[in-house]
């Protein structure tokens, strides 16, 4: 018998010996179950065909969201087990290194399970094989600093002993996963106690552990994972459908020309005008741009019926029929020019969620005010600390998204809360809870050529602020 088959057979052994004792043993546990699972069950959507690898007795994937659901265990005992308490989940007795015909899933869990697995590469490249261009994967694993901490919670029989287990670092797992042909997009780190110690375990799982360099310190480690399939940008350029929404209030002298400096790109191009209770001639403008056009481009227009940018653009998503929604600013700050980075961005599976920044080049003069500048700074930081990835900037108005995706964040969105006037945090907030790739595409910030701002600087700031407390509470502490 070779080494692999060997570790699997003793593998199965361990764990059919746990599953006499399981459901005390699980009790006993549960609350450290308990907080992997509702850090899974957050990134999952009740859309979401799931799958989990090592699915032990099926209380992670028989009680997480989702239309559709499998498991595959090693130990036909345990398989039993999570067939009697979950009959509506498809469990599969078989090693998880080994491909099993169960089809394509929107979200793999693997949990806790590579410190068992004889070869995780392979593991991972299994993996490859339930997935589809937009599969995420959340892999959990004990950070390696604990290790000492366990084995001696094992010696004193505070902690059930096992097989010798793969302590890796989020290095390592990060490389493995590279070498295996997924990207890592974000990681997070959670529980500093195991076990349910009144209000102690409480302050320190959900407030001391979001801190910080103590958050290094936390047991339990998440690494979320896509495949790496990037395509050329000549193979996609008219795979995709765009829907080009332009939220224009008092606008007029900036439309004139905007679709002569749209470049051509995609499938088709939809350019939706959102007029916005201008009080000068815009929509007269946008009128005579729709009725004098001779361009390439389907043009729809409307009048939003409240207030607001994101209003605007709500009302045009939901009159989008391309396949990718994007916003432009009709004050052209951002050049039209540049939409094609965007496109080739999410087209190629660069990213899932495309969101612009202005922060990176220098910026002409007039473009930003300094207190403006401060305050993109200070929601940048925020950001980067809230959704544990590096923004520069986070209220850039040109953002990209699949309308597929759009459709799923809509039926999130009063998790958030509703009271996002300009939709940036609203989609950034409702992208990192569907678990979507974001990344940035850099652009030059221009000055504004035409009208003034419609951006109150300390009133909407303190609307974004109450933001960015709300969703503190929802995605940090909750």
């Amino acid at each position: 018998m070779n080494n692999s088959l060997a570790e699997s057979k003793s593998i199965r052994e361990y764990f059919d010996g746990t599953a006499k004792g399981y459901k005390p043993l699980r009790r006993q546990h549960r609350y450290y179950w308990q907080e992997i699972f509702e850090q899974c069950n957050y990134f999952s959507h009740e859309t979401f065909r799931v799958l989990e690898l090592g699915s032990g007795g099926g209380e992670l994937v028989g009680k997480i969201k989702g239309i559709q659901k499998a498991g595959i265990e090693i130990s036909p005992e345990l398989v039993k087990i999570a067939k009697a308490n979950f009959t509506q989940v498809n469990f599969i007795t078989g090693d998880a290194e080994e491909v099993q015909a169960v089809g394509e899933f929107d979200l793999i869990i693997i949990s806790n399970l590579i410190g068992y697995s004889h070869d995780i590469q392979h593991l991972f490249e299994t993996v490859k094989h339930y997935c589809h261009d937009n599969t995420k994967i959340i892999v959990t694993y004990y950070n390696n600093l604990w290790e000492p901490f366990l084995k001696f919670a094992e010696l004193i029989g505070l902690k059930e002993r096992t097989p010798i287990q793969n302590w890796l670092s989020h290095r390592d797992i990060k490389n493995i996963l590279s070498v295996s042909g997924f990207d890592v997009y974000r990681e997070s780190r959670k529980t500093l106690v195991p076990f349910n110690i009144p209000l102690v375990s409480w302050f320190f799982n959900r407030f001391l552990v979001n801190l910080p360099l103590i958050n290094r310190l936390a047991l339990n480690k998440f690494s979320f994972a896509k495949l790496n399939r990037l395509v050329e940008r000549d193979q996609v350029q008219d795979k995709y459908s765009v829907s080009i929404v332009i939220p224009a209030r008092n606008e007029s002298g900036n439309l004139r020309d905007v679709l002569q400096r749209i470049p051509r790109f995609g499938k088709f191009q939809e350019v939706i005008f959102i007029e916005g209770n201008s009080t000068d001639d815009t929509w007269e403008v946008i009128e005579g741009i729709i009725r004098d056009n001779k361009t390439h481009f389907r043009l729809k227009s409307g009048k939003q019926p409240g207030k607001g940018k994101y209003d605007a653009v709500r009302m045009g998503f939901d009159m989008a029929e391309g396949d990718i929604l994007m916003i432009l600013d009709a004050d052209l700050t951002v050049s039209p020019e540049d939409l094609p980075k965007f496109y080739n961005a999410i087209a190629t599976g660069t990213g899932d969620f495309i969101n612009g920044t202005r922060l990176v080049y220098a910026m002409e003069k007039q473009a930003m005010r300094f207190l403006n500048m401060l305050g993109n700074r200070f929601f940048s930081a925020m950001f980067s600390w809230l959704l544990g990835q590096h923004f520069t900037d986070t209220l850039c108005g040109t953002k990209v998204m699949f309308r597929a995706d759009y459709n799923r964040l809509v039926t999130n969105r009063k998790f958030f809360g509703d009271f996002d006037p300009f939709g940036d945090f609203d989609l950034i907030f409702g992208a990192y809870k569907l678990n979507l790739k974001i990344v940035e595409v850099p652009i030059r910030y221009k000055e504004r050529k035409y009208g003034t701002t419609n951006i109150s600087r300390f009133r909407h700031g303190l609307i974004l602020l109450k933001m960015c407390v709300f969703a503190a509470r929802k995605i940090k502490f909750r």
